[in-house]
This record gives C-alpha cells, structure tokens and sequence, in this order.
C-alpha cells in the first residue's frame, strides 16, 4: 500500500477503535499492514481488489491463552 493510503486506514482505524492504534508496512507483502497497539501486534490488514471496487480485511487472532477470565 502506499504510504498516503497506509495513512489514511490507518487514521481511520484511530477514530474508530482506538487512537494508540498504528500501521506498519510489512517487509515482504505490499497488500497487507501489520496493526499494533502501543508495542503489541495485534491484527494483520489485507487490501481486496476486486472487480474495481477496494476493501479492506481487519483480521485479527486471539489465542486460548490469551483470554482472562474475569467473572
């Protein structure tokens, strides 16, 4: 992704969820950007062209271990 566009997902990715969100360019793979919050990757972000039209795919994996139970 470009850097204009890196940019603008990810200000919108600020406004949305959370404003210590930020992007950053993977080394090997221009269609996806890695998403951390403070230090803490997060998320991956895949750019979909299809047919013209452009989205965006927020996919994000919690682990078993990573889940606290506070009941």
């Amino acid at each position: 992704m470009s850097p204009e566009e890196t940019q603008r997902v990810e200000g919108y990715l600020k406004k949305k969820m959370n404003p210590g969100l930020r992007v950053v360019a993977r080394d090997k793979a221009s269609d996806s950007l890695e998403v951390y919050l403070g230090d803490e990757f997060v998320a991956l972000l895949f750019r979909i062209e299809e047919e013209g039209e452009v989205s965006y795919q927020f996919q994000m994996t919690i682990l078993k271990e990573d889940l606290e139970l506070d009941i």
